[in-house]
């Protein structure tokens, strides 16, 4: 185990950033995301558990929940796996924090607060390559604000590859301790910004209780279990579908070749089948073990909501196990 707790797990995010004795760090963190648009200089952590208004409606469970000084309202998460709606869950948690303001009564007229998204994700988005995605609302036209009542921004911590020595802002900072920290034997950064020294004493593992301790070593198996599952699947996926993807890929490599060249389209043809039958393999490898990584994670303390996040199970089926 690292000096550092890893950022990636449930314990060491929430540990960071969504704790009230941690709340400095989050605040210079969004500080710095939103550099020369505004200065966060207090906020209030929420329930990040959102009861459903109607029956039957969904319940929005969210890393971490918070108000700013001004009203406005900041979900912050950490997300591991893509899932097939991704995009929409994000665009219904920021659309459940506004309905959220609503106020009975003749009085209130739709004054809402701005909501922010803030998306720390451990995957591509689609075939977008920025590590930075900011989200606003604007005319399709002139690309003129429209409404700074909804904001997402998606972070893609693959896409971020600068040494440390390379970082030039406090946000390349951010981003260069989260995706190392695990593997640090030191915290850098302290000389340019003192808040990376109130962060180490809040990531060294030595200095957690013995409580905290099993919780953090429950919450990295849980995270460990997640990647196991995911390399299973892959492998699986593999193997069961470079057989379909090679037929596929010489039957598209062959069109492409009618215009670029038989030799060159069967490649490029032979390598998107591949692709797309590994991609094929990974969700069935993924069915035939997701049951199994649900009743690992629920033997560790995992709540049913944290399980479905990870597994992608419905809540019944997982109460089922």
């Amino acid at each position: 185990m690292g000096k550092f707790i890893n950022p990636f797990t449930d314990y060491g995010f929430k540990k960071i950033f969504g704790q009230e004795v941690s709340k400095e760090l989050l605040i210079e963190f969004l500080n710095d995301l939103l550099e020369g648009e505004r200065v966060i200089t207090d906020l209030t952590f929420l329930n990040n558990e959102q009861l459903p208004i109607y029956p039957g409606e969904r319940i929005a469970i969210y890393d971490i929940f918070c108000t700013t000084d001004t009203g406005e309202k900041i979900i912050v998460e950490m997300q591991n796996r893509s899932q097939v709606y991704f995009k929409e869950r994000a665009l219904y948690y920021l659309s459940h924090a506004i309905v959220r303001q609503g106020v009975k009564g003749e009085s209130w007229k739709f004054d809402i607060k701005a909501v922010y998204g803030v998306f720390f994700i451990n995957f591509l988005l689609d075939e977008n390559h920025k590590l930075r995605t900011d989200v606003i609302l604007t005319d399709r036209e002139t690309g003129k604000l429209f409404s700074d009542k909804l904001r997402q921004i998606f972070i893609a911590l693959p896409l971020f590859n600068k040494t440390e020595t390379e970082c030039e802002t406090d946000f390349e900072r951010w981003i260069f301790v989260l995706n190392n920290m695990e593997t640090l034997n030191r915290m850098p950064f302290k000389a340019q910004k003192a808040v990376f020294e109130k962060l180490e004493e809040i990531v060294d593992v030595h200095s957690l209780s013995e409580e905290d301790r099993v919780r953090y070593e429950n919450s990295v198996n849980a995270y460990r279990d997640y990647l196991a599952t995911i390399d299973y699947a892959a492998k699986k996926g593999s193997e069961e579908g470079f057989e379909e993807g090679f037929e596929k890929g010489i039957e598209e490599g062959f069109e492409k070749g009618i215009e670029k060249g038989i030799e060159k389209g069967i490649e490029k043809g032979i390598e998107k089948g591949i692709e797309k039958g590994i991609e094929k393999g990974i969700e069935k490898g993924r069915r035939e073990e997701k049951f199994e990584t649900a009743r690992n994670l629920k033997s560790l303390g995992m709540t049913s909501e944290q399980i479905m996040q990870v597994t992608g199970l419905s809540l019944t089926e997982i109460e089922s196990l």
